[in-house]
C-alpha cells in the first residue's frame, strides 16, 4: 500500500482507466471519484498521514493558484515508460518542490530520480506498444487542454484504491474526500 499526492486529469480518465483494466485489473478503483489519469506531485507519500500532515498539504494547495496546461506529445523515458509531459511543467514542479520541502522524508519516487519530470503515465513500451501506437490510440484526445484545479491524496492498495482527501488549488483549507 502507498499513497500519492497528485493532480487529477479527468479528460484522459477513460483512456487511462482502460489501460489499467488491461494491465492490472485488481488495481482499478471502484471509487467513482478516483482518477487513474493524473500527474503525480509526490509519491510515495505518508502511508498514515497525520492531521498535521494533511493540514500542511492543505496550506500548500491553498497557496498554489489553479492553472491551465496542455498535454500533446507522447514521450518515452529511458526505461520505456510512455507518458505525456504537461506544458507548462513548472507549476507541477513547484508543487513537488513545496511538498518535498515540507516532507523531506518522502522524496519524489523514493529518491530514484534526482530531477523528477512531471508527467502523466500512459503505457509501457514493448514489442507491441510504441509511442506512435499510443499516440494513434489517443486519437483526438490530444492535444488536451486541461486545468489543474485540485490536489488529491490517493491510496493505492490492490483491491482498494481510493481518494482519501482533496484540496482545491488556491482555495479553502478543508481536505477530506
Amino acid at each position: 500500500m502507498h499513497t500519492v499526492l497528485l493532480v487529477p486529469v479527468p479528460l484522459l480518465e477513460p483512456w487511462v482507466r482502460e489501460r489499467w483494466e488491461h494491465y492490472a485489473p485488481t488495481w482499478v478503483s471502484r471509487d467513482p471519484s478516483f482518477t487513474h489519469a493524473h500527474v503525480t506531485v509526490l509519491a510515495p507519500w505518508a502511508a498514515e498521514p497525520s492531521a498535521d500532515d494533511l493540514a500542511a498539504v492543505a496550506k500548500i494547495a491553498a497557496a498554489a493558484a489553479p492553472f491551465e496546461f496542455m498535454l500533446s506529445t507522447v514521450e518515452a523515458f529511458a526505461d520505456g515508460l510512455l507518458h505525456l509531459v504537461p506544458a507548462p511543467a513548472a507549476p507541477f514542479a513547484a508543487l513537488t518542490a513545496a511538498l518535498w520541502a515540507r516532507f523531506p522524508e518522502h522524496p519524489p519516487y523514493a529518491g530514484a530520480f534526482p530531477d523528477p519530470v512531471p508527467h502523466l503515465t500512459l503505457d509501457q513500451a514493448s514489442a507491441a506498444v510504441s509511442a506512435a501506437s499510443v499516440r494513434a490510440s489517443l486519437g483526438t484526445l490530444l492535444p488536451a487542454t486541461c486545468r489543474a484545479e485540485r490536489l488529491e491524496l490517493h491510496r493505492y492498495d490492490e483491491g482498494d484504491c481510493r481518494v482519501l482527501a482533496r484540496w482545491p488549488l488556491g482555495g479553502p483549507l478543508s481536505g477530506r474526500a
